[in-house]
Order: C-alpha cells, then structure tokens, then sequence
C-alpha cells in the first residue's frame, strides 16, 4: 500500500495548481483504502509480485483509486453533502465547478495510466464498470424521492454504483496473472458480493453509526431522499403508520422526521434485516474464493469480509 500511495501521489500531479489542491485533499482525507487493497490481494492470492520488478498491480490499484475517488467528487456534488470522512467535502472547500472538473481529470488520468498497462482486456473491465458505475449514479438519481422503489431496484443500484468497483479490482488481479476464466468469474464475485454487503451496512449505519466513527452526517440518506432497504422495510413490514411516515420522509425528504422515522427502524426490526442480508452477501463472498489455494492473501481476504459487516465505521 505505500508502493500504491506513493504512485498515486506521483500521479496526482499537474501543472495547474487547483486540480493538485483538489485533488491532494481528498485523496490525503484518508478513507479506508478497501478497493485498491483489493487489487493487491487478488494479485497476491495468485502470485503476483514474488518476482522482481512486477508493479502493474501497483498501478492498477491506484487507478482504481482514483475512479473511487472522482465518483466521490461526483457524488458529493449531486448530493449537495458537506461533510465526508470526518472533513467538509472538496465541494464545500472548493466549490463544485471545482470538484466536477478536478473528478473529470482523476477519470482522465486513470484511463491513460491503465493504458501504459498494456493490457486491452484490463482497459475493457475499467471502461466497463466506469461505465455501469455513472448509470447506477443515474438509477440512484430516479429513485430519489420513490417511496416505491423494490428491494430489487435498491440492490440494482448497488451492484451497479458500489459493487462493479469491487468486482473490477478483484477481476484486475486474476487478470494480470493471466488466471483461467474461472477463477477470475470466481474473484469478480467475491468483490461483487462484498461490495454489495459494504454498502448494505453503509446504509444501515447511517441510521445507527456514531458520526465521529462515521465521519459524516447521520441521516444524510433520509435528507436526499434514499430509499435504502431499511426504509423499505419498514414500508412493506412496518403498520400503516409506520409505512406511512417512512413514504411521506422519502418522497419530502430533509430530517424533519428523522427521529421518528428512526423508531419505526428499531421497532419493525429492520436494521437486523439489512445485517442478516450484508451477512448473506459475505457467505456468498467467502464460497466465492473456494478455487484461491490457501495464503495469507485468502486468509486476508475472509477477514475483510468479515469486516465489512462487522464495522462501525
């Protein structure tokens, strides 16, 4: 991870002073790091790196990096958030004119630094899941303000704005390993698999987390709108009064109701749902790694799973 930080740090600079201050300050924001991580792991599941002078797991692992972080840019500005990782967001330091066009360079600079891989299928997975990631932006963007939307359509944009980036660093290292098919179909889902269960319990602690383990506002989700699956719980398991507070939260959105929206949560039971749901997607996530020979990497890899239901953070 220093090998990656330190090409990412190389690789962040431009001549034009604003994208590098942008751009510094939401990559030096901290975060936890988890798809980059995730391109190593997979690399090194599979041995990658043991002979000297093997680094496109480095580089890749930074590219994803900077995808991850220019939807950030992105999401913040259509969110209108102000707080992120514990910091004012870039928007609210820079303005979003800024934050849009320093998100627009970090796609940019991703893509010709895939290019010097050499590789046409590692060009394919990222300009594919660059892709599905901006519809699930789009998809995310409809169903705000839907009291309507189905547990599936919920789970869709999920595997499309969040997963398919998992997926993609987890298949990036299969692929420079040259694995067979089927193990590279067997990484792609155990990134799928955990993306979808990291998002799960994201939404879920933005109605459970501590802001300062968080770092960013309880109750953001309900402001814009979301409709995440412990809302619809409560809509399709919750009284009629319950239902219908939750329906009016979503489609007026703002935290005018967000107390009350909280109990109708805790007493239909509806975080232990999204919980037992994100442990799903883990069980389903481990199976996944079962053609991995056994390694610290694979054993890395369990724990991290574990993790992403188990945090707090």
């Amino acid at each position: 991870m220093r090998a990656v930080d330190a090409v990412i740090r190389e690789r962040l600079y431009s001549d034009v002073v604003l994208v590098r201050q942008v751009s510094e300050y939401i990559i030096n924001a901290g975060g936890k790091r988890l798809r980059p991580a995730l391109v190593l792991l997979s690399a090194g599941a599979l041995g990658y790196g043991k002979q000297g002078g093997q680094t496109h797991h480095h580089q890749l692992a930074a590219v994803v990096e900077f995808i991850h972080t220019a939807t950030l840019l992105h999401d913040d500005v259509v969110d209108e958030s102000e707080l992120r990782r514990g910091r004012d967001t870039a928007n609210a330091m820079f303005g979003n004119a800024a934050a849009v066009l320093v998100g627009d360079f970090l796609y940019s600079r991703a893509f010709q630094m895939m290019v010097s891989v050499g590789s046409m299928r590692v060009q394919e997975v990222l300009a594919d899941a660059t892709n599905v990631i901006a519809e699930g932006e789009v998809l995310q963007l409809l169903n705000c303000n839907n009291a309507d939307v189905e547990v599936e359509d919920y789970l869709r944009v999920i595997r499309f704005k969040t997963a398919k980036l998992f997926e993609a660093a987890m298949r990036l290292g299969a692929i420079i390993n040259h694995a067979s098919a089927g193990v590279e179909d067997g990484m792609a889902r155990y990134g799928m698999h955990l993306g979808t269960a990291f998002q799960l319990v994201d939404d879920i602690l933005d109605y459970s987390g501590d802001e300062s383990a968080t770092g960013k506002n309880l109750g953001d989700d309900l402001a814009e709108g979301k409709p995440t699956l412990p809302l619809i719980h409560v809509m399709q398991h919750g009284s009629p009064a319950q239902s219908a507070l939750v329906r009016h939260a979503i489609e007026e959105g703002g935290r005018a109701d967000m107390d009350a929206v909280v109990q109708a949560i805790r007493e239909t039971g509806a975080l232990d749902v999204a919980r037992a749901a994100a442990r799903e997607e883990v069980r389903l996530a481990q199976a996944a790694l079962a053609q991995l020979p056994s390694s610290q990497y694979k054993d890395v890899l369990i724990t991290l799973s574990d993790f992403a239901v188990d945090r707090d953070h």
